[in-house]
């Protein structure tokens, strides 16, 4: 482990638990030290992928033993650098697609999503659970995503489900979006409902028009 590592998992930390950052499902999770975090070399190399495979499988372990509301798992890369956007919806998407086609030959997609990136049904699926996965990055349009590491954050898909069963996604929902104006000045364009467009246009964070495609490859659909 880098000297470092504990510094940035402080920072990250400290992001989160701003008393006006928006998500109040993240600042809950880190209140009851729900978030796990893996630190991860250079975005852009594919060989902390395995580590960052184990890591998921891990969590994902943690999560489905317990009853806990709001869990995440955050990986943080110490570099590159990141200064445009672009860059970095560019390397989501390959760690993301190296993480599926590793993940693929060892389990099925998690029937309970769809595995079309076009559907409004899709979610990502490691060990057959369906994740929505945040990027943050110092380059992001978003205040709420930028952080001055890359990280993808995976959140268990399941636990949206279990808000809406329970009617208190859409009270969440308007309290994230309320404070989002008030932090970002705006509400994030690409924040849609679930079931009216695929999530994946959400992940990074960018602002995209209605041509824009996943490049996600799934295999194992």
């Amino acid at each position: 482990m880098y000297k470092e590592d504990s510094n940035i998992k402080i920072e990250f930390e400290n992001f989160i638990h701003n008393k006006n950052f928006p998500c109040v499902a993240a600042i809950a999770a880190l209140k009851r030290e729900q978030i796990m975090i893996y630190m991860a070399d250079n975005m852009a190399c594919p060989k902390d992928d395995q580590g960052i495979l184990k890591f998921i499988y891990e969590f994902t372990d943690i999560y489905r033993k317990s009853d806990e509301d709001f869990f995440s798992a955050a990986v943080i890369f110490r570099s590159p650098d990141i200064c445009k956007e672009g860059v970095f919806e560019n390397l989501l998407w390959q760690r993301l697609q190296a993480l599926a086609v590793l993940d693929s030959g060892k389990f099925d997609y998690d029937n309970r999503v769809s595995a079309q990136p076009l559907s409004p049904d899709f979610s990502f699926s490691l060990k057959k659970e369906a994740f929505f996965v945040i990027g943050m990055n110092p380059a992001s349009s978003r205040t709420s995503r930028k952080f001055k590491y890359p990280v993808l954050i995976f959140n268990p898909h399941e636990q949206f489900t279990k808000l809406r069963k329970f009617n208190r996604y859409d009270k969440m929902k308007k309290i994230i979006r309320r404070r989002d104006i008030a932090y970002s000045g705006s509400v994030n364009p690409m924040l849609n409902d679930f079931a009216k467009v695929s999530e994946a246009t959400q992940y990074s964070g960018a602002d995209h028009d209605k041509k824009w495609k996943c490049p996600l490859k799934i295999r194992n659909s």
